[in-house]
């Protein structure tokens, strides 16, 4: 009897408990999109974190809309995307349809090239000078979401300092189950002026009359995404660069075999985890970035490897910390000078190091930065037009410090950065508008005693 009443209750809970679990469920019963006149439909949908027919907790709803709205935004597709839960009458029920509206972004864009050529702008202004003859110009023409699939082509003729021909496609999906995608890449080059050694831990140039260097790449990849936050690829790459004979004669050992032409081939494989509520300025959410690079070459290989991490905290809505760790090992079989270029170049730098580079086989940064918000404003479209939107600013004060240690096996008598640490700390004013832009206005120290105000542009990851 007892047994029976033990089982009794036991069903009555198992009762219970699953028929809360099914009301607290409902079903996705539609998604409805307004305001995407060129990008597919199951662009935006490959995007959510549910699909139709799906059941979900009621009470997630809401945290599942927040990131859905985050990923459209983050395609860098859309000037607005909002997703709301509709429920039908009753309101209880148990499925409800979700309704979707973007506002697209200007996707062509014919863009002028004036820009030095120097790591940035304050290295140009002042210690080159702001010189003209430093600075390439021309015309890059760039076709975002080409055909409504997030695509995207570019076509680039620039010169003065630099003459590049640059052409670029990337597809992200080449499969009905929207995980793989492909692209390619071609450029060529001709400088007459070239960064041949490091004095001081600055970089020293040499400019010849005629072209003193020369060259090729191409590539093409391979994409793999498998859920909404990784992302695989694989990059096949080939190309040469060359050196003219008064080039090779100041600098011997500038190309990985020190002669005047060297070719290669290439392999990278990348992995990257980026769940930012706001890519391009994130105040909340986490990043992690591994790349492998194998340089093939019968002279001069080259391996290289790569982690990176950064990790945004809030706070509250007008406070957030950020946290960025960045390490690179290189593994070079002789000395060059083109492969032991490090601190200072690509992503690998450091606020209050601007005017300085440092060269080495392996680094680590680390950079702790703490964020308040100023508040924004918002400036009014003077006409009605789906592409003149208003344009809101927003304003964050920044505190900041970085730590480096920058390894070197053959470290030049004039460095001082090298095989030392390094220390910078500064404070700085964010300006975040539309189309992902970023200004920081900078105001930073090292421990040279070097002080001054640095612009930057770009994104945080």
């Amino acid at each position: 009897m007892f047994r029976n009443l033990r089982a009794s209750i036991l069903s009555f809970i198992l009762l219970i408990f699953f028929s809360v679990i099914a009301k607290a469920q409902v079903r996705i019963n539609s998604i409805n999109i307004e305001g995407n006149d060129k990008t597919k439909k199951y662009i935006i949908l490959r995007e959510l974190p549910y699909h139709v027919g799906d059941h979900i907790n009621k009470d997630s709803i809401s945290i599942l809309n927040i990131l859905s709205r985050q990923q459209l935004y983050n395609t860098s597709l859309f000037l607005t995307a909002n997703v709301e839960a509709e429920y039908p009458i009753p309101k209880d029920s148990s499925i409800v349809n979700i309704h979707i509206q973007v506002k697209e972004r200007w996707y062509f864009v014919p863009k002028p090239v004036f820009k030095w050529a120097d790591r940035n702008f304050s290295q140009w202004w002042n210690e080159e000078h702001h010189n003209l003859n430093r600075v390439n110009y021309g015309i890059i023409l760039s076709q975002k979401n080409a055909t409504g699939n997030n695509d995207n082509f570019l076509l680039g003729i620039v010169s003065g300092y630099t003459q590049q021909n640059i052409i670029r496609y990337q597809l992200p999906y080449i499969d009905k189950k929207l995980k793989f995608g492909m692209g390619f890449g071609w450029q060529n080059y001709k400088q007459k002026e070239i960064n041949y050694t490091t004095a001081l831990d600055k970089q020293i140039f040499i400019k010849t009359i005629g072209v003193v260097r020369e060259g090729y790449r191409a590539n093409v990849n391979f994409l793999y995404r498998p859920n909404l936050f990784e992302h695989h690829s694989l990059q096949l790459g080939f190309g040469k660069d060359a050196l003219s004979d008064s080039g090779f004669s100041i600098q011997p050992l500038f190309l990985p075999n020190h002669s005047k032409s060297f070719s290669y081939a290439d392999i990278t494989l990348a992995f990257t985890k980026i769940n930012f509520d706001y890519n391009a300025y994130p105040t909340k959410g986490s990043a992690v970035e591994f790349i492998a690079f194998q340089r093939f070459s019968p002279s001069a290989p080259l391996s290289s490897f790569q982690f990176r991490k950064i990790v945004a905290h809030s706070f509250s809505k007008q406070n957030f910390m950020l946290v960025e760790s960045n390490s690179i090992a290189k593994f070079i079989p002789n000395y060059n000078y083109l492969d032991h270029r490090l601190l200072g170049y690509g992503n690998f730098q450091m606020n209050g190091l601007e005017y300085y580079v440092v060269d080495g086989n392996a680094a680590s940064i680390l950079k702790t930065s703490f964020h308040h918000s100023l508040g924004g404003f918002t400036v009014k479209a003077p006409i009605k037009n789906k592409y003149l939107p208003d344009v809101k600013y927003d304003f964050w004060f920044r505190i900041f410090t970085h730590l480096g240690y920058v390894y070197s096996d053959h470290p030049l008598n004039t460095n001082r950065l090298s095989n030392t640490l390094i220390r910078t700390a500064g404070i700085g004013l964010d300006i975040i508008s539309i189309y992902d832009f970023v200004l920081k206005i900078d105001y930073s120290v090292n421990q040279l005693g070097d002080k001054g105000v640095y612009l930057h542009s770009g994104i945080n990851f």
